[in-house]
């Protein structure tokens, strides 16, 4: 990196040519800073300093706490997604502006200076308890100031592959690979409201109100419409009991079984006639209680007979919506876009990349690509344009993220002249002023 002194690379097909690696004065990352005007904005990465403690001792610390949380944010928002890219970009211009205050540190951190933040600093039981908590805190800092009428839950779990003998990792029969079982939580905006990293041989409930129970806490005060939606693998009575008790609205899939398959059986007769090119479908709505609940609750059963099928497609859904079956079925369909979000944080983010041996720097990491997938998800959801406002995570990074910048000094100034190619500097304007109506939303640091 920065190889000013050395002589330039030639290519044969053009003698005109010359290659020189300039590191200190070029990126490819300029689009950070887009980023962290959103988290300076909104008062983000800040909050590390009261919530995370400083467990290192001594006055030879050269970053402090706040400037390797960021560079582990913003590194992992741009696709780097381990340590190991650190020596790489400790001299990139644009890291040093994003983790400095000021003028840019000479460098960022190192290698081995990021590996001991994230494997021996976070990974203490007094961080590692508080980083979870961190995106909630995120998340309030986000709404705080809002009208949110409504507040929707969807609770889901995940695969993370793993290789090698790493702790927690095992072998998941319905994933069919050996791999860790992550639960989420997110809302209705697909920002990430809670993460928690299990072993890959848990069942996909395993843990759900240690991840669901701070999240219904923090909006337990506010007065709002509360719901969630999960699927079959979250069916159990202790669920519904505690979201009864909450006063949450909920819809469950529930998995067929022979009682419920009677209490719509004169539905599942196939309709007359010739059958039409669009499947039929047809809804009911019956008092159930199985041997576990105490309580009988409402099921809402879809059936779907679709052309060139002997069987209809039968589906329930267990819930204390007294909406009508057809309005009921829509609300729990909209589920999926929790699937889609999960895709993103697999694509976009890479959270699945967890490589470490112990399982608790494995959690830490998990949480730093949370963190890392909420501040993209802000940045799409409050501080696009509307031409621009369908953009994934993916197309973030490859169009707003990832723009190559020369660095040019003078005096006390430094100008990223940015290449003007997917985002015009209209554009970019457009969202640096987005984000600069978001300041009256935040409370100072």
């Amino acid at each position: 990196m920065g190889e000013a002194t050395k002589s330039p690379l030639r290519v044969h097909f053009d003698c005109r040519l010359k290659l020189e690696f300039r590191g200190t004065t070029i990126t490819s990352d300029a689009g950070l800073l887009a980023f962290r005007e959103l988290d300076d904005a909104l008062g983000l990465t800040g909050m590390a300093a009261s919530r995370l403690t400083e467990c290192r001792k001594g006055k030879n610390t050269q970053h402090a706490l706040v400037a390797l949380l960021r560079q582990s944010i913003f590194g992992r928002l741009a696709g780097y997604e381990d340590v190991n890219d650190a020596e790489r970009l400790r001299l990139d211009p644009a890291m040093r502006s994003l983790v400095g205050h000021g003028d840019a540190p000479r460098y960022a951190a190192s290698t081995s200076e990021m590996a001991r933040f994230e494997t021996e600093q976070l990974a203490t039981e007094e961080n590692l308890e508080a980083l979870p908590d961190l995106s909630g805190h995120w998340i309030d800092r986000v709404y705080e100031r809002t009208a949110l009428k409504d507040l929707v839950l969807d609770m889901d779990s995940s695969d993370s592959p793993t290789f090698g003998q790493q702790e927690g990792s095992t072998f998941n029969g319905h994933f069919g690979f050996t791999c860790y079982h992550p639960l989420f939580v997110f809302n209705q905006f697909g920002d990430l409201e809670r993460a928690m990293l299990r072993p890959g041989n848990v069942h996909s409930s395993k843990g759900w109100r240690e991840a669901l129970e701070p999240v219904v806490a923090r909006y337990r005060s506010r007065k709002l419409t509360r719901s969630l939606r999960a699927d079959a693998a979250f069916a159990r009575p202790e669920i519904y009991e505690f979201l009864e008790a909450e006063g949450f609205q909920y819809v469950i899939r529930l998995p067929a079984n022979e009682k419920l398959q009677e209490a719509v059986s004169h539905l599942l007769t196939r309709p007359v006639g010739r059958p039409p090119l669009k499947p039929q479908v047809f809804h009911a709505s019956f008092r159930y209680r199985a041997k576990s609940w105490t309580k009988p609750r409402r099921v809402v059963a879809k059936v779907e007979w679709h052309r060139g099928e002997l069987f209809p497609r039968v589906g329930f859904i267990v819930t204390n919506l007294r909406w009508p079956s057809r309005r009921v079925v829509h609300f729990y369909n909209k589920r999926g876009t929790a699937e889609q979000w999960i895709k993103e944080g697999k694509r976009a983010i890479h959270w699945t990349k967890l490589s470490c041996h112990r399982f608790r720097d494995n959690a830490v990491r998990l949480q730093l690509f949370a963190l890392a997938y909420n501040l993209g998800n802000f940045m799409r959801t409050l501080a696009l344009p509307d031409e621009v406002s369908h953009w994934s995570l993916t197309t973030l990074r490859e169009k707003l993220i990832k723009i190559g910048a020369k660095v040019v000094r003078h005096g006390r100034y430094m100008t990223f002249q940015l290449a003007e190619v997917a985002v015009s500097r209209g554009l970019f304007a457009r969202i640096l002023g987005l984000i600069g109506r978001l300041r009256t939303l935040a409370h100072p640091t």
